[in-house]
């Protein structure tokens, strides 16, 4: 069977009309706010591809550091049909259909860890999957009763993720890292991984990440399981975890 590829689909920003390319950019400069500093900030945008840049707001920060926010009109477009994107495949189900299908398959509670890890001690991401409020209407996995969800919070050294994992039998280690200045996630989660290698755990548990810069390709790469991204909830979580257990056993 012949492959039929898909119509172009091209698009590119817009703010007040279709296809006008409007966007907003914004940026820190290492010196202090003036009009030389505010001039350049313009010309750093032109520089980017942006036609007629505008600085509509700046800020002195102190210490010899200027913030910028630029207004200006995007030249590209892209065709959205000419990329695949990796993404885990899965079905996503309600909170009522998790519990049901863990309860039937597992016939017992799934036992999710979380941490964020190492240096990073923003709980912001962790407590949106682990905690019972959860966030924006989601609930949290420890309202699943299915679910045995044990949140370690944050600044959590990798070592004893991997301890209190073992010690709980964990089906998922479920991390969280929002801290990336210099790429400091890729090394905390290269580490993670490897302990897990090393104590001959990693095929014995269902390895997840989530962070806003964290995709599933970067995920796979690093040797995950699965990695998810902003406006990722606690069932996206749940529902990969369940079908990633049911394809393993």
């Amino acid at each position: 069977m012949l492959e039929t590829k898909q119509p172009e689909q091209w698009v590119k920003p817009y703010g007040d009309t279709l296809g006008d390319g409007r966007v907003q950019l914004s940026f820190t400069l290492p010196v202090a706010l003036d009009e030389r500093a505010k001039e350049g900030a313009k010309r750093l945008a032109a520089q980017m591809g942006l036609d007629e840049p505008a600085v509509v707001h700046c800020e002195d920060m102190g210490q010899g550091f200027s913030f910028y926010v630029v207004y200006g009109q995007c030249k590209h477009q892209v065709d959205l049909n000419s990329y695949t994107v990796v993404k885990p495949e899965y079905e996503v189900m309600d909170k009522d259909g998790i519990n049901a299908l863990i309860a039937e398959k597992m016939k017992r509670r799934m036992v999710v860890v979380g941490a964020c890890i190492e240096t990073d001690a923003h709980t912001v991401g962790i407590d949106a999957i682990m905690n019972m409020k959860g966030y924006n209407g989601h609930k949290g996995l420890e309202s699943y009763h299915e679910i045995r969800a044990i949140n370690l919070g944050a600044q959590v050294d990798s070592e004893d993720l991997v301890t209190r994992a073992i010690e709980e039998n964990a089906d998922v280690i479920l991390v969280s890292q929002v801290v990336t200045q210099k790429n400091i996630h890729l090394d905390n989660l290269t580490k993670l991984a490897d302990l897990l290698e090393a104590e001959g755990l990693r095929d014995k548990v269902i390895l997840v990440v989530g962070g806003p810069r964290i995709s599933h390709e970067l995920a796979k790469e690093l040797g995950y399981d699965a990695g998810f991204g902003v406006k990722s909830y606690a069932e996206d979580v749940a529902s990969f975890a369940i079908h990633e257990w049911i394809k393993r056993h």
